[in-house]
């Protein structure tokens, strides 16, 4: 981690060049700007300057000058409004494949889970080349999650989950800060990205006994707290509550009328807020689970959830 002085943070992630270039570029234009209005001002403070031998009659507004403001600034603004949003939605985007990290901020404090169940606190291990979408949510207040080297930053909320994504490019490690005022201790809600070439963070991960995969230990929780026994009706039975097999990312139908995407927010309120949102053709009879589950066991029972195929084993357990 670089602690010498450095006017910009290391670039080290496959959208940070992109980043930069459209703020360098809103720098440049704002200082040509700049610059050539203070000496317009300059300029004719000295040449109509009180005794300055010039004609004054000429002092109408004109028409074609006062267009010529208007539409002359467009086709910048036009361009700097696609250029931006271009590079926000590939922020906003991740590729498909990318390595799923879960993310719980707490006062003061990151708490990470990889995808195959290794724990850490306040640091994060990634490969380079490989895309990394963290899914994020809060236990307490709002955090941010900011990663200056890869100029993302994205706020991490209670009761809703967020996320991000990022691809890093050069290895080595980065500082990572909570950039929303927290609390108290919030300077030193602090940490590091670690970024290792493939093999060494294949031989990171195996060089200490793992926690079981979000997935893994998500069913174990669902079936300890009887999820099973309404979302898995007995043979020839039909279920009380809705199946969950292939749910995630469909279209579910609700007793309103309205329709919603399974998507991990949706699954998160229906863990803890079950009446909030009532399929159609359910009674809405799931107890809440609200206080009595924890929000890396709500990540958890998540990923269980969207690991399960339409035949109702999970994805992770192989064939």
């Amino acid at each position: 981690m670089n602690t010498d002085f450095r006017l910009f943070p290391e670039t080290a992630s496959t959208i940070a060049g992109r980043v930069d270039a459209v703020y360098l570029f809103l720098i440049a234009l704002t200082a040509f700007f700049t610059l050539l209005i203070a000496g317009l001002i300059v300029f004719f403070a000295v040449r109509y300057r009180r005794g300055a031998r010039v004609d004054r009659t000429k002092g109408h507004v004109s028409l074609w000058v006062e267009v010529s403001w208007m539409v002359a600034p467009l086709p910048v603004l036009l361009f700097i409004f696609f250029w931006s949003t271009n590079v926000y939605f590939a922020m906003q985007r991740p590729p498909a494949g990318a390595m799923e990290v879960g993310v719980v901020g707490k006062q003061w404090m990151w708490k990470i889970q990889q995808p195959g169940g290794r724990r850490e606190i306040n640091e994060l291990h990634v490969p380079t080349g490989k895309a990394v979408r963290l899914t994020m949510i809060s236990q307490d207040v709002i955090h941010s999650f900011y990663v200056p080297a890869f100029r993302v930053k994205q706020d991490v909320l209670p009761g809703r989950y967020t996320s991000l994504w990022f691809e890093a490019t050069v290895p080595g490690e980065y500082h990572l800060f909570c950039a929303e005022y927290c609390g108290t201790d919030h300077s030193r809600m602090i940490g590091r990205v670690v970024v290792m070439s493939p093999s060494d963070y294949e031989s990171w991960l195996s060089g200490s006994a793992a926690d079981e995969p979000p997935a893994v230990a998500g069913q174990k929780l669902f079936e300890q707290m009887r999820c099973d026994g309404c979302h898995r009706g007995a043979e020839g039975v039909p279920s009380r509550g809705p199946p969950l097999e292939g749910l995630y990312g469909r279209p579910v139908p609700l007793t309103t009328g309205e329709t919603v995407i399974a998507d991990d927010n949706y699954l998160r309120e229906s863990i803890l807020l079950p009446t909030a949102k009532v399929v159609a053709g359910f009674q809405p009879i799931m107890p809440t689970f609200q206080g009595q589950i924890s929000e890396e066991g709500v990540m958890q029972i998540v990923a269980y959830i969207k690991s399960l195929d339409e035949g109702g084993a999970s994805r992770d357990d192989g064939p």
